[in-house]
Parts: C-alpha cells; sequence; structure tokens
C-alpha cells in the first residue's frame, strides 16, 4: 500500500472534536466467503458525508489485507509517496467526498483557501486548453460506462496531458489522510513507471475484492436521479459555489447511516458509469 506522505501544514486536516462512538459489527459477502467487520461510529446524531472517515478507516483496513496477501504471493504493492503518475488521472469523486472536501477548504485560512483556488483555476485552464474540459462536460451518462470507448480514451486523452491534481504537492498527495476512496482502492503491483503511460506498457492493478466507492456513486445517482453521482475532482471548486449538502439526505444515527451503506453494498448496484482510472 502507499506509504503516507509527512502532511503539509497549510492542508493538514482540522482536529475534530471528541464525539461518543459505538462499534457495529457486520458481515460482508465477499467473493463467495465473508468476512466480519467492525466499525466505530458517532452514537448521535449525524449523515452520510459526516461518517466518511469511518468508511475511510473501513476501507484502509480492507486494503492493508489485500495487501498483506498479494506481498505473501510475490507482488508487493508498489504504489509510494513520491510516485504521482496517477495523480494526473481523471479521478472522479462522490458528490459526499465533494461536500466533505469542501467544508475542509472553508475551515482553512482565506490565504490558504485562495491558494488553493488558484491551483484549480489554472488546472482547468490547461485542460481546457487541451479541449478536455468542453468534452467533460458533453459526455452522457452512457459514455461514462467502463466500458464504452470515450470513456477509455477520455481517461488516456487527460492522463497524457500530464496535469497533476491540485492537491500533488511535491509528487506526494497533500491531503492524504483525507483523499478520496477511489485514490485509495487505485493500487498497482507493476513498475511504477508504468503507470506514466498504461496505454502502451504493462500495468497491473491489484484486485480488491471491496470497493466502497462504487457504493457512494451509486447512493449519489439515486439522490441526483439525472446524473452521476459524481464529479470530477477537478471541478470542486466549481461545484462547491452550489452550496449542496447531499449528505443530510442519508441521515440518522452513526449505526442507522452505516447500516444504509452496507445495505447498499450488498444490493447489486445499476450499471457502472463511473470512469476507469
Amino acid at each position: 500500500m502507499d506509504e503516507q506522505p509527512p502532511t503539509h501544514p497549510e492542508t493538514a486536516p482540522p482536529e475534530s472534536s471528541q464525539i461518543d462512538t459505538v462499534p457495529v459489527e457486520f458481515t460482508l459477502t465477499v467473493g463467495e466467503g465473508q468476512i466480519s467487520v467492525t466499525a466505530v461510529v458517532p452514537a448521535g446524531q449525524t449523515n452520510l458525508t459526516q461518517i466518511l472517515p469511518v468508511l475511510q478507516a473501513l476501507d484502509d483496513s480492507l486494503i492493508a489485507t489485500v495487501a498483506s496477501a498479494t506481498a505473501e504471493v510475490g507482488h508487493p504493492i508498489s504504489c509510494k509517496a513520491g510516485c504521482g503518475a496517477c495523480c494526473r488521472q481523471l479521478v472522479p469523486i462522490s458528490i459526499f467526498e465533494a461536500e466533505a472536501l469542501a467544508l475542509w477548504i472553508r475551515s482553512l485560512p482565506e490565504s490558504t483557501q485562495q491558494e488553493l483556488a488558484e491551483r484549480f483555476h489554472q488546472t482547468l485552464l490547461k485542460l481546457s486548453a487541451a479541449g478536455l474540459i468542453d468534452r467533460l462536460v458533453q459526455m452522457s451518462k452512457e459514455d461514462w460506462r467502463d466500458e464504452s470507448e470515450l470513456n477509455q480514451r477520455m481517461g488516456l486523452d487527460y492522463l497524457y496531458q500530464r496535469v497533476p491534481c491540485p492537491f500533488l504537492v511535491d509528487e506526494s498527495c497533500s491531503i492524504h489522510p483525507i483523499r478520496p476512496l477511489i485514490c485509495r482502492e487505485y493500487l498497482v503491483s507493476s513498475p511504477p513507471a508504468n503507470c506514466f503511460d498504461p496505454g502502451t506498457l504493462k500495468v497491473a492493478p491489484v484486485h480488491l475484492p471491496v470497493k466502497l466507492f462504487p457504493t457512494l456513486n451509486q447512493i449519489g445517482a439515486e439522490l441526483e436521479h439525472d446524473t452521476r453521482g459524481w464529479i470530477p475532482l477537478v471541478f470542486l471548486f466549481a461545484w462547491m459555489k452550489t452550496n449542496s449538502h447531499p449528505g443530510q439526505f442519508i441521515s440518522g444515527t452513526g449505526p442507522e447511516v452505516l447500516y444504509e451503506f452496507v445495505k447498499r453494498m450488498a444490493t447489486p448496484p445499476p450499471p457502472k458509469n463511473s470512469p476507469v482510472p
């Protein structure tokens, strides 16, 4: 699994206040087997956006198990701090992760917010000059199907522009502790250099039997109906202007909200419509 880089002071996540928590045990079906999971969630009222740290911790735990098993059979994960190849891909984030990042950004000093806004602005200018912004906006839900030729072409064209994620600093993720689920779930065992040109070089993605991002995407699509339930990360500051709060639509006590999420993980999702890194 990728090594955690030092947290950059200007983008360090704020410390959360102490709240009452309760452990929740449940079982996930993985292939033909099952795994028992324990998650610690807020005991009182919360919502789906607010329990994202719980889902991130759960994702990290599942990934660590896979990373250990992969290493044992001679295919260790090659992702690590300092390799930012995948940080130049089109990164889709769920609307709940967009809300959480928006709340975090607004908690930062005004000067830091302005610096981030400028990074995102410059990123959009570079992508727009390459004609990719118009293409992103014009693609339909059907175009984003995993097997879609337009989806595959968009992914490669985006990567080959070599435009880094606005959160990438010194080739390391400056928001590593709160990075999106899809960033956590994209791992390879092939040489890092291959990730710079997956169109011609062999990239060996690590298979994860359980992924949490598709479920967040599914819930977001249910709420928005006519959208994909996610946005490209580079659209974050534009999305923030909508002042949306999607997390509140899945609310209740911590165990209740987690149950709603796990219930959807067990439900067959609709046809995939997220871009493939």
